[in-house]
């Protein structure tokens, strides 16, 4: 999710910013203290939802909410403010929420929570792993192919190590558990390899992967993952787990179990 926030007090601003990471942990919050400069990378970036501020020095952050729904008509657009009065103009723009000054965290919360166009993460991610149910890999919404069949699971696996380092000898190990391993099952491996990062290159997203001479992990950061953002407490990947974890893989089993205690734990 990708949520601007907009506030030419940098006090105010800085309250806004750290209280949206606090709820939600797993968002990119870009910060802005000037409307111009939100305009212009809004106008080159989709963005999910946008905090602005109405009483603005120079402008109205009305009238940048008039300008953001030009480049985005889905943009969840949340007004802040000190003054109740406001709320009549506000809502003539059709915004996502309204949260009076100061801003709390239970208030930014259940805006959050109750986004009036909700946030397709699958559809607005350049890398998006699905791991809830099968694991499929999706850019933009549409599904990445491989070359080899095989290489959607290294990919799963990699996804499942959660940035730790994976050495050759332990993927031929989980990739082909039952034969023994060989030079041959190393060469392949090293196919599998070429085309995940031949696959993710063709759609810039090469950044995914750290490849070094004897290993290969993910870069979490660079993914967007169901999972990921249940462990980060995001509600709304928390709420889309069912008690099924890549369950074509027999090796997930264990993330399974440790998912489901901490389900358990929330309960």
């Amino acid at each position: 999710m990708k949520i601007l926030a907009l506030d030419d007090s940098e006090p105010a601003l800085k309250l806004l910013a750290c209280t949206i990471k606090e709820v939600q942990p797993g968002a990119d919050v870009f910060s802005f203290g000037k409307p111009s400069e939100l305009l212009d990378f809004a106008k080159n970036n989709t963005c999910d939802t946008a905090f602005l501020d109405i009483q603005l020095w120079g402008i109205s952050g009305l009238a940048v909410a008039k300008k953001l729904k030009e480049y985005n008509q889905k943009i969840n657009i949340i007004f802040v403010t000190a003054f109740s009065e406001y709320a009549s103009e506000a809502f003539d723009l059709y915004p996502s929420g309204y949260v009076l000054k100061p801003v709390t965290h239970e208030a930014v919360k259940k805006e959050l929570e109750n986004l009036r166009h909700p946030v397709d993460r699958k559809s607005n991610a350049l890398l998006y792993a699905q791991t809830f149910g099968n694991f499929e890999v999706f850019s933009y919404g549409t599904p990445i192919k491989f070359s080899y069949s095989k290489t959607k699971e290294l990919f799963a696996y990699l996804v499942d190590r959660n940035g730790a380092s994976v050495n050759m000898n332990e993927l031929c190990a989980i990739l082909w558990e039952n034969e023994e391993d060989s030079s041959n099952l190393k060469a392949y491996l090293r196919k599998l390899i070429s085309d995940l990062i031949k696959s993710f290159s063709a759609i810039g997203a090469e950044d995914a992967i750290i490849k070094r001479h004897n290993s290969i992990a993910v870069i979490p950061e660079k993914i967007t993952c169901d999972s990921y953002g249940f462990l980060k407490g995001d509600p709304m990947f928390v709420n889309t787990y069912s008690g099924q974890y890549m369950t074509q893989y027999s090796w997930a089993e264990r993330t399974t179990g440790f998912i489901d205690n901490l389900t358990y734990d929330k309960q």
